[in-house]
């Protein structure tokens, strides 16, 4: 099992977050990993991305050029990205923030309301979480299990009051998809 992906973004909505416990969550299931993040020009308010790669096998390079998976948070990466994605992969876009929809038919394709959703929960700040969730419902690279766990390892301790608010934002994006 080799999964390859790009998370992308503005800088500050936890796309470095969901590739951090991504990696986390696989070093966990003792499998293989590798976490490359990319960052624009300014860190909060630019552009950001990171490549994952999780593989039960030797990982030959972290470079992702073409993902079989692609999480984005934000129009400037759908446009960025949406070619790279192999054909029968999988996209996740949050659709609270992008207004157009993904123009590829070879690819599976998951729109999030993920900034809707995660007032539900409590608030904007895991919209992040709520896609993160409908991933881990839609591919099983890793459990939710090992990522809730690695939530306390990956956020700073002063902000270990908000991981029930991460959980309940997993678990909601989680609810809406269908393996």
């Amino acid at each position: 099992m080799v999964e390859e992906l790009i998370i992308a973004g503005f800088g500050g909505q936890g796309v470095m977050l969901m590739g951090q416990l991504l990696s986390y969550a696989g070093m966990r299931e003792a499998k293989n990993v590798s976490w490359m993040p990319s960052y624009g020009p300014e860190m909060r308010g630019g552009t950001a991305n990171c490549s994952v790669v999780i593989s039960t096998d030797s990982i030959g390079s972290p470079i992702v050029t073409e993902p079989m998976t692609l999480i984005v948070m934000n129009r400037p990466s759908l446009d960025r990205f949406e070619q790279a994605v192999r054909p029968g992969g999988l996209l996740i876009h949050n659709s609270s923030l992008i207004d157009r929809e993904p123009e590829r038919t070879d690819i599976r394709i998951i729109a999030v309301p993920a900034v809707e959703m995660a007032r539900e929960v409590g608030s904007d700040r895991v919209a992040n979480m709520c896609v993160l969730g409908a991933y881990l419902a839609a591919t099983g690279v890793v459990a939710y299990e090992s990522v809730a766990e690695c939530l306390k390892e990956v956020l700073p301790e002063r902000r270990h009051d908000l991981i029930p608010l991460n959980l309940k934002a997993l678990a909601r994006g989680a609810s809406m998809v269908k393996p």
